[in-house]
């Protein structure tokens, strides 16, 4: 590598010299916009095995040894193909590791992804967590991929993970949130809350005028390709809810709803939400937890962006409410300057407020039918 990195999250530049000295294998050459300001998207291979549940390889196996227990069958992505929901699929992907020491790696969904309702898992040989590769792993990645909403189209290529590169122990401190904030608000309305980072509360009311306050998935929907951008109606695939104030949450449905506070993430930092207690109540929050330096600030153009939350009921009905804590964001310090940040690389969702994923087009509040 040629260089001491500093603690922190590793910027663009950085994972530019990886994918460069073979830190990180590629099977083919990166695509133009496949290096984000503090992450890498990572892209499917041209197999993908159906199994019959999930699994974790644990401290003596790789991933492929596990895999010959449990196959059912062999799909090619070569061309596409379709990904049914509540069926579990592996897929190898273009992007292996050989991380050197004091380097760790973490993978979320992407943003599109996590909006979509597709839970996806990255699998390191010998992991026993997910998403986690440690420090000094070589070795393949895999994607565990399980639609559990809308059926999907992918691909080769397709990308529906990424990956985030960290030198060092984590840096995340309520202490840190405490000086980013003084020096400059990190939300733009609401009162501040930091206990185990910043929280975030649900808007349960309309944005614009005679909006809605999120969408509810339909179910028995048509198909998803994962990357054609602006291409579905959404009234084909979304229920728009209308009511506001209060909302029950029905188990098993899929909720995209937005914070109250608009967020920024100064471009010298970067940020994630972490998993959220679920002692304060019976649901899950957002599957894609990456906020880019940049995201919502004025350097990548930005005035304050909402969070959108990806909301899912566990075994029981939950009603939320108005201004109820959903959420926390932690920030972390990068280990460079970067030379890009969020809003200036084709970014789909900066200044964005109650928004579906980018393969829907934008709706129309005034199509409203109750």
């Amino acid at each position: 590598m040629g260089q001491t990195l500093a603690q922190g999250i590793l910027p663009a530049s950085a994972i530019r010299r990886f994918c460069d000295g073979g830190v990180i294998g590629l099977a083919r050459p990166t695509d133009d916009d496949q290096i984000q300001p503090a992450s890498l998207d990572l892209r499917l291979g041209a197999v993908a095995w159906r199994v019959r549940a999930s699994f974790l390889p644990g401290p003596k196996l790789t991933v492929e040894q596990k895999l010959k227990d449990i196959v059912l069958h062999k799909i090619d992505l070569s061309d596409g193909a379709v990904l049914e929901t509540g069926c579990v699929y592996i897929v190898p992907l273009l992007e292996s590791l050989k991380l050197p020491a004091g380097v760790s790696a973490a993978a979320n969904p992407k943003s599109s992804t996590g909006r979509l309702d597709i839970f996806t898992r990255v699998i390191a040989d010998f992991a026993q967590e997910f998403d986690k590769a440690p420090e000094g792993y070589a070795g393949p990645l895999y994607a565990e991929i399980s639609p559990r909403t809308f059926p999907i189209l992918a691909r080769q290529g397709s990308r529906l993970s990424q990956i985030r590169f960290r030198a060092g122990a984590s840096l995340a401190t309520d202490a840190l949130i405490h000086k980013l904030h003084a020096a400059e608000p990190l939300i733009t309305s609401g009162d501040v809350n930091i206990d185990g980072g910043l929280a975030l509360s649900v808007d349960l009311r309309a944005m614009e005028k005679d909006g809605p306050v999120g969408f509810r998935a339909k179910r028995h929907s048509a198909l998803v390709d994962v990357d054609k951008k602006g291409a579905l109606e959404v009234l084909d695939y979304w229920e728009p809810i209308w009511h506001q104030g209060s909302l029950i949450l029905d188990p098993d449905q899929f909720y995209i709803l937005a914070s109250k506070e608009a967020v920024r993430v100064p471009p010298t930092h970067a940020a994630e939400m972490v998993p959220f207690n679920p002692l304060v109540g019976e649901f899950r929050v957002h599957y894609a937890g990456f906020f880019d330096p940049g995201f919502g600030h004025a350097s990548g153009h930005g005035e304050g962006a909402r969070a959108v939350l990806e909301v899912r009921s566990h075994e029981v009905p939950f009603i939320l409410e108005d201004g109820q804590i959903i959420g926390r964001l932690v920030y972390e310090p990068l280990t460079e300057k970067p030379d890009k940040v969020y809003g200036q690389v084709g970014s789909n969702y900066q200044k964005q407020g109650l928004k579906l994923s980018k393969h829907f087009k934008s709706f129309d509040p005034s199509k409203r039918t109750t």
